[in-house]
């Protein structure tokens, strides 16, 4: 076990190049054997210059302050910490070095214009994308080489013919008008003395491509296909060589023939020269004429703070079968996100087509729940022999394929499935006794990686893939335990920020695109709009970053005090458009708004939810006088709830589960009797419908909780276990590896859901897994940031074992739990630095420090391992 701290870390970020904050906060981890941190030291070495804080009095270990001057742009510092723990008079050894280098971080620092394509094009066409390139000489050796670079739509950055990076659909969707996300880039490596090529390979993206559904929308955010870049070399001498995008660039069209999110690429392979960006290229020439060149405000260029999209898994299919025509049908066993990439050899100029779809229907690619995303691939092979492609600037969402055109025979290892999503740290893992339960988890996990592009996003296969806000407001608690998503959602929450209207309404998507009658004008509507005061509450409580619930809470208090103004005096939000418990199983496919319960119930319960987190944030960041006036509102919203939904007689004015799971997960009932009494319909309703789903998406994320506090573990454990159709285990049974929009998206005859809103990887109804985390497993928060850990699992189900684990921001935190003869035998693992509280069946609770523990029912030894 070490005896030194873990390197340290900087912001939420995996790799310290191009941070974009002068001030970047600091974490470690303390060694293994210790239970609390009483002092630390941190060593800063700036090109030679050693700083030590000296001992440091404190317990902080994560997104502790920087203890130095601010970094200057393009600044680099080594970062070292040591500690002293227990008491100990001695501190431990130096941790292992970690380094961090500023980006860009003044508009002054970018010499870049944006350069693209100066020939005419139809904005309204299928346009042809560019590449661009420049020539350049070093007359002296290379110490070292950062390339910054962005763009407008997609880039792809080469030099001297290797690529850059291995990322994928860079710089990512933000709200580009105000927000342009740059990265940074090592490529020492690349250059050489003498005569050197930088080029990049361009697409639309989201900048200017087709996106939205019922057609969609092109152009949304300019006309423009253009790179901006700058590439900086540091000599020997000390002196620098800056190459940035300017008029001296030149442009091209290349062999990509078109390329679009929802389309799909074509590639012609014999207009491709694989030396294009040498300073020497041999193969055919296109046609390069002088760059456009226009100028971006440098002022809304932003590092990242989060990881980018990157290839994450690779897939062989589990079957190929051959059709009579000669198309071979492809199934990878695993409804993914990502694109095929192809090994084939044949004659110049054949043709091979690549299309896509999540499920069959009678044997071919079912198709129409794509819509107008046709997700289609085309490769022209040359006359090089074997090649291999993949495509560069779409996303397909599939587990089946089909390939026409292939000339021969389809080798074992010809086409490969390649996963995409945002490069994001795995952090938690569940399983049990169940393998349908394990298979449905898996499902939740594989849908999050789908939907995790950048934004969180609904669906990744249709002519959609927007950052709904509802979905991730349900789904953030879950997201959170399975992979380290701060630094993702904090970015994306910014652009909710920037999206909010004046009046304080949140879009119903985020960033904001034209959405047809029902989505355009924005509308403030329940659910949706609580992300602003939920999910920056999700993520406090889960990584422990209060400066993330500063930044965003003028947003939430923005968002109340818009539902105040329109609740009025009554308190009860009962105007507008609201969505409701979207999607309860009994709404018709043509209105999946039409649920069970009172959407204006919904909205009062959630204007009462929402104002007491600006309470408890408030509260948190230490603006008592504010916290106080919001535990007011919030207390006049849940009587005015009471007064209004709850019957005299104990019943919801909307006798369905959503209501009273509502009610019971927000606290909005004044008693325990009344909570009991509401436990005990809750519970009838379920078991009335034989425990099949009969909520939407409020309803469903809640229903578990509220049952769990209200003594019906039992009948919760019914409504997941319940495997016919509407329930979570439902779609396992049909063969689901990820999971579905609709609870019959796929029908029990083996059809499709006649909506043409029929996705088949959706996480919003998945939701139910932080439920499995906390109640099944057991493991959970009990303070921000896991600094204290309860461990309370709630056997039941059938269910005769079940563990998680769960990398925290201070270590790694485990449950594991089985029946016994004689009761529960359970271990807990608890980081140093924390303790954890745990709570078997039928016993009270017990605090323990760090270390393995071993504790069973009706025995209160507790050995430490």
């Amino acid at each position: 076990m070490s005896l030194q701290p873990a390197p340290v870390t900087f912001e939420h970020l995996r790799d310290g190049l191009g941070i974009g904050v002068a001030e970047p906060r600091l974490s470690w981890h303390i060694p293994g054997p210790a239970a609390s941190q009483d002092a630390y030291e941190l060593e800063l070495d700036r090109a030679g210059v050693l700083h030590r804080t000296g001992r440091t009095p404190c317990g902080d270990q994560v997104l502790v302050p920087w203890p130095g001057p601010p970094l200057n742009s393009r600044e680099r510092v080594t970062v070292r910490v040591r500690v002293w723990t227990d008491g100990s008079a001695a501190p431990s050894p130096w941790s292992g070095t970690s380094t961090v280098e500023a980006g860009l971080l003044d508009a002054q620092d970018w010499a870049a214009l944006a350069v693209g394509p100066a020939w005419e094009q139809e904005p309204e066409s299928d346009r042809r994308p560019a590449r661009v390139r420049k020539d350049f000489t070093l007359t002296k050796p290379v110490a070292g080489a950062r390339l910054y670079i962005t763009a407008h739509g997609l880039y792809e950055a080469e030099i001297n013919g290797r690529r850059v990076g291995d990322d994928t659909l860079s710089p990512g969707w933000t709200v580009y008008g105000e927000r342009l996300r740059y990265y940074t880039y090592d490529v020492t490596g690349h250059l050489t003395e003498g005569r050197n090529a930088i080029g990049a390979w361009l697409a639309d993206g989201w900048y200017r491509g087709r996106i939205g559904f019922d057609g969609g929308h092109r152009n949304l955010y300019g006309t423009d296909q253009s790179l901006i870049a700058q590439l900086e070399v540091h000599h020997t001498d000390g002196t620098t060589t800056v190459v940035a995008t300017d008029p001296t660039w030149q442009a091209a069209e290349g062999p990509i023939l078109f390329t679009g999110l929802y389309e799909g690429e074509r590639f012609d392979a014999r207009l491709h020269d694989p030396s294009w960006s040498t300073p020497n290229p041999t193969g055919p020439a296109p046609a390069w004429t002088p760059v456009a060149t226009a100028v971006r405000d440098p002022r809304t260029l932003t590092a990242p703070s989060g990881a980018p999209v990157r290839c994450t898994q690779e897939i062989h299919p589990v079957s190929v079968t051959t059709t009579a025509d000669g198309r071979h049908l492809l199934d990878f066993g695993q409804n993914l996100v990502g694109r095929l990439r192809i090994t084939v050899s044949g004659p110049a100029g054949t043709t091979v087509t690549l299309r896509h779809a999540e499920v069959l229907q009678d044997g071919e690619l079912a198709t129409r729940p794509l819509r107008e995303a046709v997700s289609v691939d085309t490769y022209v092979l040359d006359d090089s022999g074997q090649q291999t492609w993949e495509p560069r600037f779409t996303l397909h969402g599939f587990r089946h394929a089909e390939l026409t055109g292939w000339p021969g025979e389809l080798g074992e290892n010809a086409v490969v499935a390649r996963v995409y999503h945002t490069d994001m740290r795995r952090t938690g893992w569940f399983e049990c006794s169940d393998p349908m339960i394990n298979r449905l988890h898996e499902n939740v996990v594989w849908s999050m990686r789908g939907n995790f592009v950048d934004i969180p996003t609904d669906c990744p296969q249709r002519d959609e893939r927007l950052g709904w806000t509802g979905d991730i407001q349900v789904f953030a608690p879950t997201a959170s335990f399975l992979y380290d998503c701060a630094g993702m959602l904090d970015s994306w929450l910014t652009d909710v920020g920037v999206e909010q209207l004046p009046d304080g309404t949140i879009p119903w998507y985020v960033p904001v695109i034209p959405g047809g009658p029902q989505w355009t004008p924005i509308k403030p509507g329940a659910a949706w709009g609580d992300v602003s005061t939920l999910t920056p509450w999700v993520l406090y409580q889960r990584f422990g970053d209060l400066e993330l619930l500063r930044r965003h809470f003028p947003m939430g208090r923005a968002w109340v005090d818009l539902m105040a103004s329109l609740a009025g005096e009554s308190r009860l939000w009962d105007t507008g458009d609201q969505l409701g418990d979207w999607l309860d199983p009994i709404a018709p496919p043509d209105d999946p708004s039409a649920a069970r319960t009172d959407r204006y119930l919904v909205a009062t319960a959630y204007f009462a939810w929402s104002a007491r987190h600006v309470e408890w944030a408030a509260r948190a960041l230490a603006y008592e006088e504010v916290a106080d006036s919001y535990r007011q509102l919030a207390d006049e919203v849940t009587e005015a709830f009471r007064s209004r939904y709850l019957r005299s007689d104990g019943r919801m004015t909307s006798d369905a589960p959503t209501a009273y799971s509502l009610a019971l997960a927000f606290g909005l009932l004044a008693d325990d009797q009344q909570r009991q009494s509401a436990g005990e319909r809750l519970a009838e309703l379920v078991l009335a419908d034989d425990a099949r789903i009969a909520t939407g998406f409020v309803g469903t994320p809640l229903i578990c909780d509220a049952l769990t506090s209200t003594g019906h573990v039992d009948v919760a454990y019914r409504l997941l276990t319940q495997r016919e159709c509407p329930s979570w285990l439902y779609p396992v049974t049909q063969g689901a590896t990820t999971i579905w929009e609709r609870w019959d998206s796929l029908r029990p005859d083996g059809t499709l859901n006649s909506s043409g809103m029929t996705s088949f990887n959706h996480y919003a109804l998945g939701a139910v897994a932080d439920w499995m985390h906390r109640v099944v497993a057991g493991l959970e928060p009990a303070e921000p940031g896991y600094r204290t850990i309860r461990f309370r699992p709630r056997p039941g189900g059938g269910i005769t074992w079940a563990k998680a684990r769960h990398e925290t921001p201070y270590g790694t935190v485990a449950v594991s739990w089985e029946r016994t003869a004689a009761g529960v035998e359970a271990q807990v693992t608890v980081p140093s630095g924390c303790q954890g509280v745990i709570e078997l069946p039928g016993q009270a609770p017990c605090t323990v420090g760090p270390g393995v523990h071993h504790l069973a029912t009706g025995d209160l030894d507790r050995t430490a391992a």
